[in-house]
């Protein structure tokens, strides 16, 4: 699973935007986009879900650990 850092970086890239547009586009302020994209560990989820509207995601809940079947 990639991580939500490397997908808003390469979707942005993708699409041409500059972090100023990103940030404007999804109504979050510059610093923000750039804290997300070099991975700061406390970001608010409401501003990152801001963000990744724009490309028709949003974060959700995985499992850490697959939970494996019997007899593996």
């Amino acid at each position: 699973m990639k991580p939500i850092v490397a997908f808003i970086k390469e979707k942005r890239k993708a699409l041409k935007l500059s972090q100023v547009d990103l940030a404007f586009k999804s109504g979050v302020g510059l610093r923000f986009v750039r804290e997300l994209e070099q991975g700061k560990m406390t970001l608010r989820l409401d501003k990152v879900n801001q963000v990744l509207a724009l490309f028709g995601k949003q974060v959700g809940i995985t499992d850490l650990d697959p939970i494996k079947e019997e007899g593996d």
